[in-house]
């Protein structure tokens, strides 16, 4: 089978298609003929080496789509045939992945390719985020960081659909704020002195949820316009800095700092995606969200599609097309 292999870390250009043996599958386990795949932030921290440590050779990627073609003894929820979204064990930048039956999830028919390929990180992520550990209730403001990102926009949606009142959003150039704000913010701010912007906005009470995949010093400003019993959710780093906060910021004022991982939750918690899987469709099937897909590349273009992303000026989620 055709997969974009990388055998040692570097720029976009070591992404190389080449032919590969197939990937077998054991009794608990699907094998999946891949019609899309999307392109994460991660793929390119771990394709730079600067994420997962361990072999500088393998294959990108982390969620796609696709048709089962094998199932294992022990998979009885799954069938041959069946279409399915599905964190691969191995990567996704492949004509075929093999993935957990715990981390396979059969798409309803009204759910389209592009939208199923465009979903797993961003809808899951998101709703984890928002729902669950945010515990967003109705009439709370919330501050979204990197909002014209494919967990941004999608994240904005999520936010006014389980009752948010104010959505912000937050960029790093004005090109991004009609993004933005066509997702559904209230406003759109650059990262420049957004504290302050904040507090203006909120009559200086603050947001009580702020989204935050940046840290370093947008982390720490960030406490400047979370009020009191806010939560701030902290889920990745991509400015590749890190944030410092003291504990006399938080207990007085009743505020949290939270983290989350869901690479993580993929590996030492996989059944608890079920649950996020079945509500996520169940909003993509009635239309309430829509995955914003900005850019669709070939399978052998993947070095393209990181180049577009690391330029900045991606917005949506960056698709690739297998088959």
């Amino acid at each position: 089978m055709k997969a974009i292999v990388v055998e040692s870390f570097g720029g976009p250009e070591v992404l190389e298609i080449k032919e590969v043996p197939k990937p077998s599958f054991n009794e608990n386990e699907v094998l999946i003929e891949t019609r899309k795949t999307s392109v994460n932030f991660a793929d390119i921290k771990k394709r730079r080496g600067k994420k997962g440590g361990g072999d500088s050779s393998f294959i990108p990627g982390l969620d796609a789509v696709g048709v089962v073609v094998g199932v294992g003894t022990n998979v009885t929820d799954i069938k041959e045939g069946d279409r399915v979204v599905a964190f691969p064990s191995s990567g996704s930048y492949a004509e075929f992945v093999v993935a957990s039956k715990d981390l396979t999830y059969v798409l309803p028919d009204k759910i389209d390719w592009n939208t199923a390929a465009a979903s797993p990180i961003v809808s899951f992520l998101s709703y984890v985020l928002l729902n669950d550990l945010a515990n967003l209730q109705e009439g709370e403001n919330v501050l979204i960081h990197s909002a014209a990102g494919g967990v941004g926009t999608t994240a904005v949606q999520l936010a006014k659909l389980l009752g948010a009142d104010k959505v912000i959003g937050t960029v790093s150039s004005e090109n991004k704020m009609s993004t933005v704000l066509e997702a559904g913010a209230d406003h759109c701010l650059l990262y420049e002195d957004f504290s302050n912007q904040v507090n203006k906005l909120t009559n200086d009470i603050g947001v009580d949820i702020i989204l935050d995949s940046v840290s370093g010093t947008v982390s720490e400003e960030s406490l400047e316009c979370l009020a009191e019993y806010g939560r701030l959710v902290h889920f990745g780093n991509s400015s590749g800095e890190v944030g410092q906060f003291k504990t006399k910021d938080l207990h007085s004022s009743c505020r949290s700092i939270l983290g989350f991982s869901l690479g993580n939750t993929r590996k030492k918690r996989p059944k608890s995606l079920k649950r996020v899987a079945n509500e996520v469709f169940k909003l993509l099937e009635e239309e309430k969200l829509s995955i914003m897909v900005g850019e669709e590349f070939n399978l052998e273009e993947a070095n393209k599609a990181h180049e577009f992303i690391e330029s900045r000026k991606s917005t949506g989620k960056i698709l690739l097309h297998v088959k």
